[in-house]
């Protein structure tokens, strides 16, 4: 029996300027903006926290941690809480500010290359992909955990 994955389930987050690149199951809930409690001090990056199942999680402007404008909080804007990666994370999970609902996208090889047609990307960002036409980000969670680490 051959264990190769040739598919994977991803959603393409939707950001001010670009979207992000995440698979299915590193993505815990999507939720509205109305347990969100904004937060003052500290990075720009870092909105506050948003409540999700009984828990809380760190709100990240992702555009504003890789050097861009803080997006606006509009009426479609929803918080993508996307499950602890690193082994010694400090973060049970972290959500990202989406500007409106994720879309769910089936990747595979043939979909999907590398897009060296940038410069690599300041911030949390594993690379660029070029996919059909778009041109979305992989985040780098383990970074972006050390990042809020960083801001506590």
């Amino acid at each position: 029996m051959n264990n190769d994955v040739s598919e994977l389930y991803c959603l393409l987050i939707p950001l001010s300027r670009w979207r992000l690149l995440v698979p299915r199951s590193c993505v815990a809930e999507v939720v509205g903006l109305g347990r969100l409690r904004i937060k003052d001090i500290g990075p720009e990056w870092l909105l506050g926290e948003v409540g999700w199942a009984d828990r809380v999680a760190p709100l990240v402007a992702f555009e504003t941690a890789c050097g861009e404008d803080r997006p606006e909080l509009g009426r479609r804007a929803r918080a993508v809480v996307l499950h602890g990666l690193a082994e010694d994370r400090h973060h049970e999970a972290v959500a990202v500010l989406s500007q409106g609902l994720p879309q769910l996208v089936r990747v595979n090889p043939a979909v999907l290359a590398p897009d060296h047609s940038e410069d690599r990307m300041p911030g949390p960002v594993l690379c660029q992909v070029r996919m059909v036409n778009e041109r979305p980000v992989i985040p780098d969670l383990e970074r972006l955990d050390s990042m809020l680490v960083g801001a506590s």
